[in-house]
């Protein structure tokens, strides 16, 4: 550290310009502020999580595809989790139409929502990052939801199926599913073939070594 820390002056100026501010949700959207503005001048501005932010829990929206399906207990450890550690992860979001749809964190983000103890503890908030500007359409959302999914072993056979389907109906080729969501070639046909999309590559050969559990 050494020399390089923060002036006294500036920390102070900070700091009496947060508590100047009349309410708590005021402070919030201070912080926040700030926290963008810094954001956008870090050498990790590329980075989601290098700006984690504070809203109000009414405008984080899940999305419609998530394949991921938590069991009871796990819905309780998880809220235990949160509870006694508090929120180590925020909820990775992109911004649509005024409203933050969740593309990570669909659970975390339902906890928070429906835990009195961390409503209360929380404020309404819920604490969120976003995605880049350039991944937010829907196809780029659905495929990141599909990557954090898989990166943790977690998706459900099925609800993949039909992702896989809306996707190619979006106009992605076999390639591009498959680099997206880090599916082979083999893969992707095989869930083709589940929803009955594999009609449409009679032509093309895939392997047997991979199957649905």
């Amino acid at each position: 550290m050494g020399d390089h820390v923060m002036k006294p002056e500036i920390a102070n100026i900070i700091i009496e310009y947060i508590n100047a501010q009349d309410n708590l949700h005021e402070k919030i959207r201070v912080i926040n502020e700030m926290k963008s503005l810094l954001h956008q001048h870090s050498p990790f501005s590329q980075e989601p999580v290098d700006c984690v932010l504070w809203v109000r829990q009414e405008t984080v929206e899940a999305n419609g595809y998530n394949p991921n399906v938590m069991a009871t207990a796990e819905k309780k450890l998880l809220e235990r989790s949160i509870e006694m550690d508090g929120f180590t992860q925020p909820i990775v979001t992109a911004w649509q139409d005024n409203r933050h749809l969740v593309v990570d964190g669909f659970h975390r983000h339902l906890t928070g929502k429906s835990s009195p103890n961390l409503k209360a503890r929380l404020h309404g908030y819920l604490p969120i990052t976003h995605v880049s500007t350039t991944r937010q359409g829907q196809r780029e959302r659905i495929a990141a939801t599909i990557r954090h999914n898989r990166a943790r072993g977690k998706h459900q056979i099925n609800a993949l199926c039909d992702i896989v389907r809306d996707l190619y109906r979006l106009g992605w080729s076999d390639q591009q599913i498959g680099m997206e969501l880090g599916m082979s070639a083999d893969e992707v046909l095989r869930l083709k073939q589940i929803n009955g999309l594999a009609d449409l590559f009679a032509d093309e050969e895939y392997s047997q070594a991979w199957t649905v559990e």
